[in-house]
């Protein structure tokens, strides 16, 4: 569903909307915790509508930033989207937690929706003179088929949206194993698991501004930051205190914001205009919607075998798919260049001839 937006319709007045439903949401919240009339079932009826809107706003952002900056600076665009969303949701839970301990979670919460507010008021100030729109698809049936059918003829998005499920899948399950690492290994409080999650954000801050100043993007680089991050992972895991496991996740956010910034760019960049919303709602599914199926999954290796393990799980994943991409791509390399002797070879025959 997410796809028909981002290459239909108007990106910018789209935008607009997603954040006022939004809004909508969060302050209907807000308003049930002032009035201490809250109740689970409801929670869950919020977060799947949250959900439900996402899946339209999330590949409607992320196209939205080459319309913003054009081909031509999109590589660093994507990297400094990536660096900010990363290092936000690596700092925003330590900031709330700092609200909830001073005020109440209401408050909380009505922060969250005047965050909104500020969206919607920096979107009504964008001048569209300046955009850089691409060329609407107009409705036909069998849209969704077709973004399907171009993601699998296309081995670059094709390869890099299945290298990044798994990823997402298993290692970006942090807010599952995380906690786990902090209160059943180290036998710390909610602070342990903000110092983890906020060197996380250093790290990505890091990372995101290497990211940022990149000026060539190659196969090879995804799969060596995928390893890198993978390694980093593992390292975390097994570190013999917090302190030392802290540092370390300055890492795991280095790396890993490079894996996202790469592989995000990669998928924009090998898309044809006209396809890049649906390619992108697909990289939302593969990032996001992978990790429903992975929770659950690191929760109960963590509970069953182990804190440690639930983290490190992630990593071994990361390592195993790095591995065999960079296998794949010197398999292509080595395929081009024996196609490219024959094809020479043919050449200089017909010249002897």
């Amino acid at each position: 569903m997410g796809r028909r937006h981002g290459d239909r319709y108007d990106k910018l007045t789209f935008l607009y909307w997603t954040n006022a439903a939004f809004l909508i949401l969060v302050a209907s919240v807000t308003a049930l915790i002032f009035l201490d009339a809250i109740q689970l079932w409801m929670l869950y009826v919020f977060a799947a509508a949250f959900g439900m809107i996402r899946v339209f706003d999330n590949p409607l952002r992320q196209t939205f930033v080459s319309e913003m900056v054009g081909p031509d600076n999109i590589r660093n665009a994507v990297s400094l989207n990536a660096t900010e969303n990363n290092v936000m949701r690596a700092v925003g839970p330590s900031i709330a937690g700092i609200i909830i301990a001073s005020t109440s979670i209401a408050f909380c919460f009505l922060i969250n929706a005047l965050s909104y507010v500020a969206v919607m008021i920096m979107l009504t100030r964008i001048r569209r003179s300046e955009l850089q729109p691409s060329t609407t698809t107009p409705k036909k049936p069998g849209q969704l088929a077709e973004g399907f059918r171009y993601v699998l003829a296309t081995p670059v998005i094709r390869d890099t949206l299945l290298m990044m499920a798994v990823i997402g899948t298993f290692a970006y399950e942090f807010q599952v194993s995380l906690p786990l690492l902090a209160s059943v290994t180290f036998q710390s409080d909610a602070s342990g698991y903000a110092a983890l999650l906020t060197a996380m954000g250093i790290g990505s801050g890091i990372g995101g501004l290497y990211a940022a100043s990149r000026k060539t993007i190659e196969h090879g680089h995804l799969a060596l930051f995928a390893l890198l991050f993978g390694v980093s992972i593992i390292v975390t895991a097994f570190m013999p205190t917090l302190a030392f496991a802290t540092l370390a996740m300055v890492l795991v956010g280095l790396f890993s914001i490079n894996v996202i910034t790469l592989g995000n760019t990669m998928v924009q960049l090998a898309s044809v205009p006209e396809m890049r919303g649906r390619v992108l709602a697909l990289w939302s599914v593969a990032m996001i919607g992978s990790t429903t199926i992975g929770g659950p999954i690191v929760g109960a290796v963590g509970q069953h075998v182990g804190a440690r393990w639930g983290l490190a799980l992630g990593g071994i994943a990361t390592v195993l798919v790095a591995c065999t991409a960079a296998y794949t791509l010197r398999q292509r390399r080595l395929l081009a260049v024996q196609s490219g002797s024959l094809l020479l070879g043919a050449h200089e025959s017909n010249v002897q001839s």
